[in-house]
């Protein structure tokens, strides 16, 4: 089994916070081939997929307020993302929905890009920005603002709780405020403020990732392509001959029962806990 069976099987079973790091990862390789300077070492990254400040340009590539949250300016900036996102997902996912999940990252880049924007035209700044770190100060304190005293087990330090750790963060976030990258800072802590909102409407029965579900669901119903109904001719004073009825409890083969103890035990371990030899035999099965 390659490296690339591994990944595509990685991708498969990693559920939807392993398939949003990829996808984070593979706009960066994009990047790197077609909007990075080598003369300069820099990237330029184009209006139609960074989100600009200027309401001449977003007005007309609304789309920007959710890539610009796909790209990353570096791949320093990309590794720290993807580790804070790792960890803020495993987080959030042990109490909520994947499609919540999805939903959360999705409505924290917008509303994040929005207040950039807004907050850029009325200070007269003119600035566009990348990355996924508003999106990921969503998760966080998401996850912080329902349980805030989960304790956290740290590599050198030791378990501490996770409000510490955001508290952290956004103490760092706001002393770099007006140092560098304002608009950067200005959208994390939208986000942050966005996890907040999203939990306490949460709690009190209002599920704004619904929106987003939703959304998705229609749009892959309308590709969808319906199963047509088969013609049933009808006969009359004519009685089906009765077919002997099998059991359907003896369903799980020994090949399904493997993968489910597989799957158990990626679920109480971790992907990377499985042997060479179980990783193959999940590729192959899922073929």
């Amino acid at each position: 089994m390659n490296i690339l069976d591994d990944l595509k099987l990685q991708y498969k079973l990693g559920g939807i916070a392993m398939r949003v790091i990829y996808w984070n990862i593979a706009c960066f390789l994009v990047s790197l081939v077609f909007f990075y300077q080598y003369s300069i070492g820099q990237f330029a990254f184009p209006s139609w997929l960074a989100l600009s400040s200027d309401p001449e340009v977003f007005m007309f590539r609304p789309w920007t307020f959710l890539t610009y949250a796909f790209f990353h300016d570096g791949f320093l900036h990309l590794l720290f993302n993807m580790m804070v996102l790792n960890f803020a997902s495993n987080l959030f996912l042990t109490f909520f929905t994947q499609k919540q999940y999805l939903g959360l990252y999705i409505l924290s880049a917008i509303f994040s890009g929005v207040v950039f924007a807004l907050s850029f035209y009325f200070l007269n700044f003119a600035a566009s920005i990348v990355g996924a770190s508003a999106a990921i100060m969503a998760i966080l304190v998401a996850t912080t603002t329902y349980q805030p005293l989960m304790n956290v087990r740290l590599l050198l330090i030791g378990n501490v709780k996770l409000w510490h750790i955001t508290a952290v963060i956004l103490v760092l976030d706001l002393m770099q405020f007006r140092l560098d990258n304002t608009g950067g800072h200005i959208s994390h802590l939208a986000g942050a403020i966005f996890g907040f909102i999203y939990i306490k409407l949460l709690q009190n029965g209002t599920d704004l990732s619904i929106i987003i579900s939703k959304t998705l669901d229609f749009f892959t119903n309308l590709f969808r392509k319906s199963p047509s109904t088969p013609f049933t001719k009808v006969h009359k004073n004519y009685k089906k001959p009765t077919e002997k009825v099998t059991s359907r409890i003896v369903t799980k083969d020994k090949t399904q029962q493997q993968i489910d103890e597989i799957l158990d035990k990626i679920s109480q371990s971790g992907y990377d806990c499985l042997t060479k030899e179980e990783k193959e035999f999940l590729f192959k099965a899922g073929k």
